[in-house]
């Protein structure tokens, strides 16, 4: 009798839990407050993403249009016919921009290649040596972020001119190898989440400081590295300011300065040739980010996780 009572008691308990439960409000069933969540975050992300390639969609139908359909109203966001010609037309007609395109590469790559190194020299310093005044010396890097660009082109000008260097590609180099500060920072935050128990089994087996910093620290750390080329490759693909300070010779000029000139010259007449040199321009771009994609984001993530 008195386990058939305790059963029946163990019973009408879970009976009452479960009418507790049904009548519970919908906000506490974690499974419908979990679909909400997605559908809300749907609701917000599609149109915000469609409003911002939008832009580029217009540049892209306008650059495979013939000329009289371009400011037809109501718009027509499908070309009849499709003109592919428009880019080898507006890529050769007007400009060498073959020659625009290899200036451009060779100040981006030489950017790269620059911040890379002197950016992880001091990043690997200031996550794993031990110096006194070190973390001083690092609010001092990042404070240099926080001087406006314009403060400094002035004297910088003054410097490279003296120098002898304007009219050349090496004030838009040069300064790269002398590191940048949010580089630096993206490096050091992402040096100090590897695990120092690495550097100690090095040291064990006889490796230096530089061993491991080239053998262990950079082959883990492409995703950070790659993060790095990739804002390099965009702020120095799309540099505009300082091509126009420092370049006078057309012949030295990067895609951007050649870009704004036959906007300048020929765009008000050639509109779709002129969009059609810009979706070529803009492409380099987005296939970086897209075969980058994955170390890019993995390197934004891990960046922020140790301080």
């Amino acid at each position: 009798m008195g386990e058939g009572l305790g059963t029946y008691e163990t019973l009408e308990h879970r009976a009452g839990v479960s009418r507790r439960v049904a009548s519970r409000p919908w906000y506490y069933h974690k499974k419908l407050r979990r679909v909400l969540y997605v559908l809300l975050v749907y609701a917000l992300v599609i149109p915000g993403g469609i409003l911002l390639t939008l832009p580029f969609l217009w540049m892209l139908s306008t650059a495979l249009k013939e000329p009289k359909q371009i400011f037809i109203y109501p718009p027509k966001w499908i070309p009849d016919p499709i003109r592919w010609q428009n880019f080898i037309e507006g890529w050769t007609k007007f400009a060498p921009f073959n020659l625009f395109l290899r200036n451009s590469l060779i100040i981006t790559l030489g950017n790269i290649l620059g911040n890379l190194f002197s950016c992880s020299l001091p990043a690997y310093g200031f996550a794993r040596l031990r110096a006194r005044g070190k973390e001083v010396l690092f609010l001092v890097v990042l404070g240099t972020m926080m001087v406006p660009m314009w403060v400094t082109l002035i004297p910088q000008y003054v410097l490279f001119s003296t120098l002898g260097w304007t009219n050349t590609f090496l004030p838009l180099m040069v300064p790269a190898w002398f590191g940048w500060p949010f580089f630096i920072f993206l490096l050091r935050q992402f040096f100090m989440t590897i695990p120092r128990d690495l550097d100690d089994a090095a040291r064990i087996d006889g490796a230096s400081t530089w061993g491991i910093l080239w053998r262990i620290i950079l082959p883990l750390s492409k995703p950070a590295l790659a993060t790095v080329a990739v804002f390099a490759f965009i702020g120095n693909w799309n540099n505009f300011m300082g091509p126009l300070v420092y370049l006078q010779d057309q012949d030295k000029y990067t895609l951007a300065l050649a870009l704004n000139q036959f906007r300048g010259q020929q765009g008000s007449f050639y509109y779709h040739y002129m969009m059609a040199v810009a979706v070529l321009t803009l492409l380099p771009i987005i296939i970086i980010f897209f075969l980058a994609q994955r170390y890019f984001v993995q390197g934004i993530v891990m960046t922020g996780i140790k301080g």
